[in-house]
């Protein structure tokens, strides 16, 4: 039996953050990053690396993940006959998975982690940690994704979920240098995407809440709805994959102990946006620093504990404010508040990007923009009302 101080069993953003993490902090650890796919391999995505994302990984020693990538610049939100498209105050990039996966595993291995071709199916808790009868570890960390083995092994029970279908097709001009959100009317909350690549191609999709009182969408479903807000987003699309995205709550609670979850194991998505690679490198990095200096201090037992203090300050009222966000973001009229509040201030456009993107928060200026839209909303439908009555008046 193989063993290692660290197990990281996923070896995508998550699980190659988490080995990356280890490492920096001690290259002498011996790292084991368990992967059930050959690298590269495609994994469905909206495709978004934010800036904050590449920040972490500069400090982690990481660099020029994207620097042969073309930036977008631009961000457009739209909803109905009303939309908001502004710059970004910095760019982000749309990097297939199969190629920023791919980027992260092998930097991981330049930093001394070995990565190994095994499916884990269980894993058994003693004086170590032992996985499927093969792999025995002293540290380890659950980056398996929505539906993650070590997740069940530890008997959490997964979150709220959405769902999602992506394809890649053709750029057209008016969708050039952008990333495009369009929210759903009909079905709420729901939004399709159309990301540009830069290289003649965008990453385009529709996702959307799953709820219980209604049976999902259907694969033609979605590319009904995908076509229907950003009409022609189909024509000429390939590499059509769905996919399921935990989504976070204000709530999380990390396990302590020699075992940690991260990224969409640990039930890390934005609930607003959908968003997972910020949160998915964040925590695997705390994970991998975590296990690394509790089996310094010679207690891995102390591994869980010690992340979750690393964590809780990056994330904690993050996510407590992103939850109330997405909360807000079932009722289409604060949409359109917070698209109108964007357009007139460019602070709170900001604001929801980085809410959305990263580990941003609920500001004073977002919130007052939202309460001056939804004010003037309330104020128009009374006018109407008002005007209605009178015209239907008998003279």
């Amino acid at each position: 039996m193989t063993a290692w101080d660290l197990a990281v069993v996923g070896a995508g953003p998550a699980g190659a953050a988490t080995a990356l993490g280890a490492l920096r902090v001690n290259p002498a650890l011996r790292v084991a990053l368990l992967d059930r796919a050959d690298f590269p391999r495609d994994k469905s995505c909206g495709d978004g690396i934010a800036p904050q994302v590449i920040d972490l990984l500069d400090e982690a020693g990481v660099s020029g993940i994207v620097n042969d990538r073309v930036p977008v610049p631009r961000l457009r939100l739209d909803r109905g006959s009303f939309g908001v498209d502004r710059k970004m105050t910095r760019p982000t990039w749309v990097v297939p998975r199969t190629v920023f996966d791919q980027r992260l595993v092998r930097a991981a291995q330049t930093a001394g982690a070995t990565l190994v071709r095994h499916r884990v199916r269980r894993l058994v808790q003693g004086s170590t940690l032992i996985l499927d009868d093969e792999v025995e570890a002293r540290t380890l960390v659950g980056a398996d994704g929505a539906h993650s083995v070590i997740r069940r092994a530890l008997g959490l029970d997964p979150g709220p979920m959405a769902v999602a279908i992506r394809g890649y097709s053709p750029t057209p001009a008016s969708r050039s240098g952008q990333q495009v959100i369009v929210f759903d009317t009909a079905r709420q909350p729901a939004y399709a995407w159309s990301f540009d690549r830069g290289d003649g191609l965008s990453n385009v999709g529709y996702g959307e809440l799953l709820d219980h009182r209604r049976d999902g969408p259907t694969r033609a479903q979605m590319l009904e709805r995908l076509d229907t807000l950003l009409p022609g987003a189909t024509d000429g699309g390939t590499d059509w994959k769905g996919h399921q995205l935990p989504l976070s709550t204000g709530r999380w609670r990390p396990p302590a102990g020699r075992v940690m979850l991260v990224g969409d194991a640990a039930g890390l998505v934005n609930p607003m946006t959908g968003e997972g690679i910020y949160y998915a490198v964040a925590t695997g990095l705390a994970a991998g620093r975590a296990a690394a200096r509790a089996l310094a201090a010679g207690d891995p037992t102390t591994a869980g504990a010690r992340c979750a203090s690393a964590i809780q300050p990056l994330l904690g009222g993050h996510l407590r404010h992103v939850a109330v966000a997405a909360w807000l973001c079932r009722h289409g009229s604060v949409i359109d508040a917070g698209l109108r509040a964007s357009a007139v201030d460019q602070r709170v456009f900001d604001d929801l990007v980085e809410l959305g993107l990263a580990n941003g928060r609920i500001t004073t200026a977002m919130a007052r923009g939202l309460v001056r839209e939804l004010a003037g909303a309330s104020r128009s439908r009374g006018l109407r009302r008002r005007r209605n009555d009178t015209e239907e008046s008998p003279a």
